[in-house]
């Protein structure tokens, strides 16, 4: 069962997500904010990452993203935000997908598992 580290600050998406990606089988752990976030990829290393962008407590999910990629450079990063601009920002280069927040959560799931299909076929080589 793969693992998702889902890090979202709004409760009642961060719940949405977390059933959904349960009910697709994935192991779920979820962070409120980039520092749990960084802490949580360290103590319990995922197989991909859904990172949103604007969060609380002073490190938003550019530096969260960061932090987890230096100490696990292969682990897969989608950026899930509502906002488009950061597409711009040269961090979000590195992440593996850029999906924009919407009511239909069928394209996060896509990238979900295209990320973790591409891991796999990586892994193999």
């Amino acid at each position: 069962m793969a693992r998702v580290l889902l890090v979202e600050d709004e409760d009642s998406i961060r719940l949405l997500y977390q059933q959904e990606l349960e009910d697709r089988g994935y192991e779920v752990i979820c962070a409120a904010d980039g520092r749990a976030a960084v802490r949580l990829a360290q103590e319990q290393p995922p197989d991909v990452v859904i990172m949103d962008i604007n969060l609380p407590e002073n490190m938003d999910g550019m530096e969260s993203m960061s932090r987890i990629l230096s100490h696990d450079r292969n682990v897969p990063v989608i950026i899930n935000t509502g906002y488009s601009e950061y597409r711009q920002n040269f961090m979000s280069w590195v992440a593996d997908a850029y999906v924009l927040k919407t009511p239909d959560v069928q394209p996060l799931m896509q990238a979900v598992q295209a990320a973790l299909d591409r891991k796999r076929n990586a892994e193999q080589a």
